[in-house]
């Protein structure tokens, strides 16, 4: 395909392309859309065709040079994407049509904000837009859903005829705070009191926590696979990562990785890992032998909070889910991702609902903000 000079490649593996040419297109901020994370995802056997995760990423070149770029996916199914379409796939069915496989531009298995489509400059953007729809035309998919983008890319994807939709995810904002105890200082004295008795159950527990970054992070992430089989067992959830990405993590961004360690008797029985970005920790996954009272929040959270503050990070990103979060400081955000459908009246019928879910979401967002830990006056509304 040629439109307006630029041509397309489709790759079906990463590696078909050089790290420096898909990198260039990002601004580096962001761990999860390089080159190394995703060809991690690939070459470790998380992200594949046989797990549902057929890497087709789109590369448009001009003058053989890389000016655009998306993390595209043919999927079989809608695992592993954390902003749930299962309802849509049952009323496509019902309609009588063939929801998978269907396209995603995504980082599987992360749900985290970031840049979806990679390019310099907006025109670039708005082709690389356009030739994913044309791709899905061309490959007769049902849709096409672009997820965890980032607002400015939602608004580019609103006016090239996607339907837009919000989520909400709780994260830690670093107003300024000196250390943890200036931060406690915002929050209302009741809330104050009970992360402080959380804080020193842990530490009456004898479990000892410490924070690890390179290096010795990346040792403790090598052992890091039984602690999450574990926690992925016991709250009945999907085992998407194996060993091999674990091992290769821990080789391949250990100047990024940051670790929260719990040991018990030495050894270590819970782990937080966190990844650096730009201005942010990024909270990824949490793995613990077996429920300790307290230690999720002191790994996850507050530990979280702590190196934020230390390092002056603006924000500390927890993952999908959890209202718990919002007593421990972490503010109600929105999410962004976009939608396209090939049949125009289900696509018509999927916006009618969007649109009702967005007048329920307003009223939990608002709910959720009213609900915030923080003394009077001290956290604005969101936009």
């Amino acid at each position: 395909m040629r439109d307006c000079g630029f041509e397309r490649r489709l790759l079906d593996r990463i590696a078909a392309l050089e790290p420096a040419a898909w990198d260039s297109l990002g601004d580096g901020s962001d761990p999860f859309v390089a080159h190394r994370f995703l060809d991690l995802l690939e070459t470790s056997g998380a992200a594949q065709a046989r797990t549902g995760w057929q890497p087709l990423h789109l590369v448009l070149e001009r003058g053989g040079e890389a000016v655009a770029a998306a993390p595209l996916w043919l999927k079989a199914h809608s695992f592993g994407e954390y902003v749930f379409d299962q309802r849509w796939a049952e009323a496509y069915a019902r309609a009588g049509g063939r929801y998978y496989p269907k396209l995603q531009v995504a980082v599987p298995f992360t749900p985290v904000t970031g840049r979806r489509l990679l390019a310099r400059s907006d025109e670039e953007r708005r082709v690389l837009v356009r030739a994913l729809v044309a791709l899905a035309r061309e490959l007769g998919v049902s849709s096409l859903h672009i997820t965890f983008c980032r607002q400015d890319e939602a608004r580019l994807l609103a006016e090239e005829g996607f339907a837009l939709r919000r989520g909400i995810q709780f994260h830690w904002h670093n107003r300024g705070y000196r250390d943890f105890a200036d931060f406690l200082d915002a929050l209302r004295s009741d809330k104050r009191k009970t992360i402080r008795k959380e804080r020193e159950a842990v530490r009456k527990s004898g479990i000892a926590v410490e924070l690890l970054e390179g290096e010795a992070a990346a040792e403790v992430l090598r052992r890091f696979f039984p602690l999450y089989v574990a926690t992925v067992d016991r709250r009945f959830g999907n085992l998407y990562l194996p060993p091999a990405f674990f091992e290769g993590l821990a080789h391949r961004c250990a100047e990024r990785l940051v670790v929260v360690a719990a040991r018990e008797e030495g050894e270590i029985v819970a782990a937080a890992l966190n990844l650096v970005g730009g201005d942010t920790l990024f909270g990824r996954l949490w793995g613990a032998r077996a429920e300790y009272r307290f230690l999720h929040f002191e790994c996850c959270y507050y530990r979280a909070i702590e190196f934020a503050i230390s390092r002056r990070l603006a924000r500390a990103e927890a993952g999908a889910q959890g209202p718990h979060k919002l007593l421990r400081g972490y503010e109600p955000i929105w999410t962004w991702s976009a939608h396209w459908f090939a049949d125009p009246s289900f696509g018509a019928a999927v916006a009618r609902s969007l649109a009702r879910e967005e007048r329920e979401l307003a009223q939990t967002m608002a709910a959720l903000h009213a609900a915030l830990p923080f003394r009077r006056g001290s956290v604005e509304p969101p936009a």
